[in-house]
């Protein structure tokens, strides 16, 4: 009982440090796993009064992996706030930005935040249900994944494809449309990968540092680039006007409930395919759930992406005990500070078993915690004159950039500004802006 309390307090404390890094872009929870690693000895002297109560030295170790987990999941629910009301993505968030900020211009910034947090909740569920299919599947007896690295770099190539054949553009440029045709959708979809790509191979050479001596990831400013100041920018020059935020809770109507749970289906696969393909991150999993799900409406994207990186994050924990690699901060901070044994049997490992009960209840107060924070911020948002906000946001996270990744970081945010601007201006998917990622993983893998 007392192991089960201590679980609990754990993971409380990471819900907060989870709540605080999701709130603030910029913050990964990678860089605090690998700092808690680093500490890991003086937490353990601090806490060794716990054994008294019974509470052994590795259990303690355990508690700490709880709270990175607490924090991984956390994290993952607050993230989209400062998306949908502010633009500014993290990593796993930048797709969201779209349909987030879109709903936000209709007064619907608190749905998009819910919409976004009810995906999370849901994928958690379905994950926890393909738990043992994806057990025997990835493991013993099919090994799927082992087969799966043999055929790599054509599965890479298959996702580029489809994303680019089935590009469906429509020319906005700052509130006028028109169809685009099809073979110049195509065109402007794959300059977009090819030009994204080439950013990519560009930036990754570089080693930024920050001049606060924080974390750098050049991630950071180029996704910032990518996917949130063109939002931010195309809304300073249309001079958008953010209507009074609704503080209300979406109703689904009764044909919706499929394509809500499709959407979540669909998310949740995509999503255990992250940690399984090196290199691919949950945004790259959020253009293939988006591919296969095809057209929707903005409020089944947003829980599409959110299931995504829900199914993502659950996935990189199992994997670490069913194919031993590590796919995260997280996971090798805990490698390293527990023991992980490999699930060859039907009982899942000890240790397993308590990450996914930190898991599991961290996600059920994030929820709740989630959606008061989300109002407080929807109600305080509609009083704060729109243009302003997106002026401050843009020095916001131009200041983020500076201390996180120092000049050059700010010449990468620059730079991929434009690009990103690119998809607004020709009316093709943002989501091609992703080549910054997939084209460098592809060359790595030819």
């Amino acid at each position: 009982m007392m192991d089960l309390l201590l679980l609990c307090a754990f993971c409380l404390l990471g819900i907060l440090i989870g709540m605080i890094s999701g709130l603030v872009p910029g913050i990964h929870v990678n860089n605090i796993a690998l700092l808690l690693l680093s500490f890991s000895g003086v937490i353990i002297t601090a806490f060794s009064f716990l054994v008294v109560l019974g509470i052994s030295d590795s259990f303690i170790l355990v508690l700490i992996c709880a709270f990175m987990v607490a924090i991984t999941f956390s994290q993952i629910f607050f993230s989209f706030i400062p998306t949908t009301f502010l633009g500014a993505p993290q990593e796993d968030t930048a797709l969201s930005v779209l349909p987030a900020h879109a709903l936000l211009l209709q007064g619907r910034g608190y749905e998009a935040v819910t919409l976004s947090a009810i995906g999370t909740f849901s994928a958690i569920f379905l994950c926890f249900i393909l738990l043992y299919p994806l057990k025997f599947i990835i493991g013993e007896p099919l090994n799927f994944y082992a087969t799966l690295q043999e055929i790599m770099v054509w599965v890479l190539l298959a996702i580029v494809v489809l994303m680019i054949c089935t590009e469906k553009g429509k020319i906005t440029q700052f509130g006028g449309t028109g169809k685009t045709p099809y073979f110049i959708g195509i065109a402007f979809a794959t300059f977009i990968f090819l030009i994204s790509g080439a950013f990519g191979l560009v930036v990754f050479r570089f080693s930024l540092e920050s001049p606060l001596g924080l974390p750098a990831s050049v991630l950071f400013p180029a996704l910032a680039g990518l996917f949130g100041m063109p939002s931010l920018l195309t809304s300073l020059l249309e001079k958008s006007v953010i209507p009074p935020q609704i503080v209300e809770p979406p109703v689904f109507k009764s044909g919706e409930k499929k394509s809500f749970f499709l959407s979540v289906l669909v998310g949740s696969i995509a999503g255990v395919f992250v940690p399984i393909i090196p290199g691919i991150s949950s945004s790259t999993g959020t253009v293939v759930a988006m591919t296969v799900r095809g057209h929707t409406d903005q409020r089944q994207t947003l829980v599409t992406l959110s299931a995504v990186n829900t199914s993502a994050a659950f996935s990189v924990l199992i994997m670490l005990f069913l194919i031993q690699r590590t796919r995260s901060g997280v996971t090798i901070a805990i490698n390293e500070l527990i023991p992980v044994e490999n699930w060859t049997s039907i009982l899942m490992p000890a240790n397993l078993l308590y990450l996914l009960i930190a898991l599991l209840f961290t996600c059920m107060v994030s929820y709740f915690l989630c959606l008061k924070v989300a109002r407080v911020a929807a109600r305080s948002f509609a009083a704060i004159p729109y243009t302003r906000l997106v002026v401050c946001t843009i020095l916001a996270i131009s200041v983020l950039v500076f201390l996180f990744t120092g000049f050059f970081g700010l010449i990468i945010l620059a730079v991929a500004s434009c690009i990103g601007l690119l998809p607004v201006l020709w009316g093709v998917r943002r989501s091609h802006c992703m080549g910054v990622l997939l084209i460098p993983v592809i060359l790595y893998f030819l």
